[in-house]
């Protein structure tokens, strides 16, 4: 851990560059920095965020920008404050019900005025709402990554909360930064960025100890962090830093780091972006790639393989290709989509294994089919590959 000098962490890239080289970020902003502590939204901290976020997406060179799109996904709280606003509460209420009305009435007001401000800046938005049901079912999971990332292939920036209108205690995310960690893992982001009304992390409660140090970086999961975080510091929100390291923590899991940082400091993404230090950096111990192969190599238990043919045997040993329907000549046991399941040749001898991007039921219809015809056999066509090749890691 460094707190006023820092390097990176030998197992991670240097800071800068991996600041740098992110293209597929999570922002999240708290409820507090969204709505000016409750007074309403915030328009033109919204505008100047979507501005930074549309250059981000557009990879502008004229910001300073190493050249390359980069895909956005905004995780915004603030639909429950701007909510209360509007009925005229000014404390939180405790009862479900009320926070649901709350929330959908702030949903409208949110989703406008990211709407309106993207909108300005040229970039589409999508709003996408979410609870913890959608990321613990399995097709429904699959189904929320399949959306974001089609939304990103199209250029629209996904603005995603909590779908406050429907949970309840049970199925409740907890807080929007376990939301954002949650996202950067579904969709395998390269950084969450969190914007907070906090610098970032201090080895002590700055407002009580004098003597409290800044924390410019630390590795991700590491547990002195957790000891030196605080409660909630906000009665509009329900975050503190806990939940932030937390969340960083969780968000390194899928080999995402994560920045925590002031939502009020000029340009932030956009200096990020660039590879300057700003807020408390939580290094991944381990990149992406690397987090899910090994995530993949660790599945002791597989539900069943796919058998190939020479041809796709020699492709994917050579080249790591994805793997194709018409190279595929049996399927053996019973699995779903998204499970690992084991490749192997035609002599029963491993290939690698991979991420299934349909039932076994499914694989067994598709063999030896072209891809054009995955449509016409099942009634719908959810990826061109049986295994992507960002999701297969073959045996050495």
């Amino acid at each position: 851990m460094k707190s006023e000098t820092s390097s990176a962490t030998s197992s991670a890239p240097a800071p800068v560059g991996l600041l740098r080289e992110a293209r597929r970020i999570v922002v999240k902003v708290g409820s507090s920095l969204v709505t000016n502590e409750g007074r309403g939204l915030d328009e033109a901290a919204i505008g100047e965020w979507c501005r930074q976020m549309a250059l981000l997406a557009h990879g502008d060179a004229g910001a300073g920008l190493t050249p390359g799109r980069r895909e956005i996904i905004m995780v915004s709280s603030g639909a429950i404050a701007e909510g209360m606003k509007r009925l005229g509460w000014t404390r939180r209420p405790h009862e479900v019900n009320a926070l649901q009305a709350a929330a959908a009435v702030g949903q409208m007001g949110l989703a406008q005025m990211y709407e309106s401000k993207l909108r300005e800046h040229g970039l589409g938005s999508a709003q996408v709402l979410l609870t913890h049901a959608d990321l613990s079912h399995r097709e429904r999971y699959l189904n929320a990554r399949s959306t974001l990332l089609t939304l990103l292939e199209h250029g629209v920036l996904p603005v995603i909360n909590e779908n406050d209108t429907v949970v309840n205690d049970e199925i409740k995310f907890g807080d929007n930064d376990t939301l954002g960690a949650l996202v950067a893992n579904l969709i395998e982001a390269d950084l969450l960025v969190i914007l907070t009304d906090q610098r970032g992390l201090y080895t002590a409660d700055p407002r009580r100890d004098p003597a409290a140090e800044f924390v410019h970086e630390a590795q991700a999961g590491d547990e002195a962090l957790e000891r030196m975080a605080g409660g909630a510091g906000s009665s509009i929100g329900k975050g503190g830093m806990l939940t932030k390291i937390l969340a960083a923590k969780r968000a390194a899991g899928s080999g995402a780091s994560t920045v925590i940082a002031w939502g009020r400091e000029p340009d932030a993404l956009l200096r990020l972006a660039r590879g300057e230090r700003i807020g408390t950096l939580l290094v991944a111990p381990t990149r992406k790639q690397q987090a899910r192969k090994q995530w993949m190599m660790d599945h002791l238990q597989l539900h069943g393989a796919i058998v190939v043919d020479a041809g796709a045997a020699a492709k994917l040993r050579a080249e790591g290709k994805s793997l194709l329907p018409i190279g595929m000549t049996a399927v053996q046991g019973h699995f779903s989509r998204g499970d690992v399941i084991a490749i192997r040749d035609e002599s029963g001898a491993n290939v690698g294994r991979g991420l299934a991007n349909y039932s076994s039921a499914e694989a067994r219809l598709l063999c030896r089919k072209p891809s054009s015809e995955i449509g016409a056999l099942l009634g719908y066509a959810a990826e061109p590959e049986m295994v992507h090749r960002d999701n297969l890691v073959l045996h050495r």
